[in-house]
């Protein structure tokens, strides 16, 4: 790994820079958002009303935007793919509340839990359905080719991660394997959009692409180190639902590899038929066998990766604020 260490970034200072730079755009992205959903029948309505508590920090957008100031000019175009982005990854939502049997997120009752599972099957397909018809709004057959191919590689990612629900012996590869097609790929194809529709070469979306997927990795690494550490009172999601799910993460990877013996069995037969008293059996043994540890470093290295694809860009406050951005992914509670 590379002698270089992340930043502690405070979430709200950052998130000032990001609107004093951003604001317009990120209104103009929210305008195209609200039009293309839009809906005459009163509960159809009522269900994309609930989802404005679900929208958090826009971090796909957001770096959709900055990549594409960072490379030059954002135009009207970015503002309909931000859009397209941050739809995706709100459907993602709505079905992994399904899949996890979350009951709270942001706070709120998640949509399977103020209505039903069908609702939420139905909601999510009716996400993914108005962002491809937006991404087709541009006339732009490589946009239109790049989301669906990101998303294809998003559910292909999540349907991995269901067909080895419960495999003790899942690998670190295979893990990195899944979270790269269900997380990563969706901040990487935003990059190199905001790159691509900024005019950039060919080496400047390529290098985007790398930035944004190394993102995704240290975020889905530091989101599930958050699912068996965090405080639900602060992150305001259900926690503990992959091992509740039996979805292996990779601090427990690390644990199966790592523990002592004489606790072997005992975690082999907690993770096989997870209970109330899972995460506090678990949680001690992650720390004494630096499982913790070994995966914020994993993380630590993906930040370290994403900052370097920066280089190829003029210094600027967009590029700035892609470093701190990188840097925050590791130091956010939520």
């Amino acid at each position: 790994m590379a002698e270089e260490t992340t930043r502690p970034i405070p979430s709200q200072p950052l998130l000032v820079r990001v609107q004093q730079l951003l604001g317009t755009h990120l209104r103009e992205m929210e305008a195209a958002y609200d039009r293309e959903l839009e809906a005459r029948h009163r509960y159809v309505a009522e269900v994309l009303e609930h989802l404005t508590f679900y929208r958090g920090k826009r971090l796909r957008p957001i770096l959709l935007l900055l990549a594409a100031q960072a490379c030059g000019r954002i135009d009207p175009g970015h503002h309909t793919l931000a859009a397209v982005v941050e739809m995706i990854h709100t459907a993602t939502l709505v079905h992994d509340d399904v899949l996890d049997d979350a009951t709270t997120r942001r706070h709120v009752a998640t949509v399977n839990a103020r209505w039903s599972n069908e609702t939420s099957v139905l909601l999510g397909a009716y996400l993914f359905t108005h962002a491809f018809h937006l991404t087709s709004s541009l006339g732009d057959v490589q946009a239109c080719r790049m989301i669906g191919r990101a998303t294809n590689l998003v559910c292909a990612g999540e349907m991995m991660q269901v067909g080895e629900k419960g495999n003790l012996d899942l690998t670190e590869d295979q893990y990195l394997d899944i979270i790269e097609g269900k997380t990563a790929e969706l901040t990487a194809v935003s990059c190199e959009l905001g790159a691509l529709f900024a005019g950039s070469t060919p080496a400047v979306c390529e290098a985007m692409d790398r930035y944004g997927r190394s993102i995704g990795m240290a975020f889905q690494i530091a989101d599930d180190l958050l699912d068996v550490l965090g405080n639900e009172d602060q992150t305001g999601k259900t926690l503990g639902s992959d091992l509740r799910k039996q979805k292996l993460t990779l601090p427990i990877i690390h644990l199966l590899a790592n523990c002592p013996p004489e606790d072997a069995q005992t975690l082999r037969a907690k993770l096989a038929q997870p209970d109330d008293t899972t995460v506090a059996f678990i949680r001690p043994l992650l720390a004494r066998c630096g499982s913790v540890e070994y995966a914020r470093t994993r993380a630590v290295e993906y930040v370290v990766a994403a900052r370097q694809q920066l280089s190829l860009l003029p210094e600027s406050p967009a590029r700035s604020l892609l470093e701190d951005i990188a840097d925050f992914t590791m130091k956010r509670s939520a």
